[in-house]
């Protein structure tokens, strides 16, 4: 069941290979115009969208040309949109994948017209052709998971046991891992003393992978799982990786008889602090926690990444020992999670300005 993490290497920004998209060899490298295809994955989910725009914000208001596309999860449209950003001359790629091995034809293309290809919080696998990687600590996310949980079951002064499920993201989503490796590491002690116990014995990420990260997935799982194993024993927690799905499993759980807002109600965490969840969060009628990743810093790096390669510079790297993608450790800048819960969501979702009470109270950005 252990799933160890690859130790983390960090060290100074490396040397950027650039060169104009189309210089052949021995012509004279041309200035960068900062020239930037966007391709985002999914429009279902508020994230990919409001990174989208803010990405395309951002570049433009340096004055680069921009073509931003979504390809709305489906994988031969997002190929098709790459390939003719790539036709149209873009410099720069930055590409949140919706299948993170289905892009080695497409960017083998575009490092032919030296296309800078930038990795965007899904790592893009089985590729040379991938220049940065830009995200969280997505294995820290995981931890900021299971450590609600063990806070919530009081797991270091009560003897338990108590009763967990897992669920895991997406099996095409590179992150998936991350998630459910740091999760399932933190709460892995517990698990051995006997302290929290999975009746399902699913304990690997394929059965308990979330395809599409979709609630309606989710909550026929967990439909299951209720049925299957807990119709004379209570849930005591869900360790769930995602808002969407931690709603599906809240549903499925008020469906088979647990009432919200009460003591017996499961401990569900999640990621992502968008509006819908962070008012079950504040109103304490389901879900428990999410963890908020600041997509605006995550799309300001990156903006920065690139003005620093068209200036001659070099990207800001953290991370270069830790996310291999079947061809090498691609080169990474990962930035910090934040854990939030009924207690800090205005500080840190409010305050900061990323939603507003209105938005939370209306559970809809």
């Amino acid at each position: 069941m252990h799933l160890s993490r690859r130790g983390l290497l960090f060290g100074s920004a490396g040397a950027a290979a650039v060169s104009l998209a189309g210089c052949g060899a021995g012509e004279e490298t041309a200035q960068l115009t900062g020239f930037t295809g966007i391709a985002m994955p999914t429009d279902t989910s508020e994230r990919w969208v409001i990174e989208g725009k803010s990405l395309e914000d951002n570049l433009k208001k340096l004055g680069y040309d921009v073509i931003h596309q979504n390809a709305k999860d489906d994988i031969d449209t997002q190929i098709k949109q790459i390939q003719s950003m790539v036709d149209e001359g873009v410099e720069f790629l930055i590409i949140a994948a919706i299948d993170n091995k289905s892009l080695g034809a497409v960017l083998a293309e575009a490092k032919n017209q030296g296309v800078t290809v930038i990795s965007y919080d899904r790592l893009i696998l089985e590729t040379p052709d991938v220049d940065y990687y830009a995200s969280f600590d997505n294995y820290q996310v995981g931890v900021l998971q299971a450590t609600h949980i063990i806070d919530r079951l009081q797991l270091n002064e009560q003897s338990g046991p108590f009763n967990i499920e897992l669920f895991s993201g997406d099996p095409g989503d590179n992150n998936s891992q991350y998630f459910f490796m740091g999760g399932l590491d933190t709460l892995e002690s517990y698990i051995y003393e006997g302290k929290l116990v999975i009746l399902s014995g699913e304990t690997e990420q394929s059965p308990t992978s979330t395809k599409a990260w979709s609630g309606d997935v989710a909550f026929e799982r967990m439909e299951g799982l209720l049925k299957d194993f807990y119709e004379d024993e209570d849930l005591h927690a869900v360790l769930s990786p995602y808002d969407g799905i931690s709603r599906g499993v809240v549903e499925a759980l008020v469906d088979n008889g647990y009432e919200p807002g009460e003591d017996d109600f499961p401990i569900v965490t999640g990621q992502d602090a968008e509006a819908q969840s962070l008012k079950a969060i504040k109103e304490g009628t389901g879900q428990t926690e999410t963890v908020f990743k600041d997509t605006r810093q995550l799309a300001s790096t990156v903006t920065e990444m690139v003005e620093a390669i068209v200036n001659g510079g070099d990207p800001e790297i953290n991370d270069r020992g830790t996310y291999d993608n079947g061809f090498k450790f691609v080169p990474s800048l990962l930035l910090e999670p934040v854990d939030v819960t009924a207690e800090n969501y205005q500080e840190v979702v409010v305050d900061s300005g990323y939603l507003t009470e209105d938005q939370i109270d209306a559970g809809q950005a």
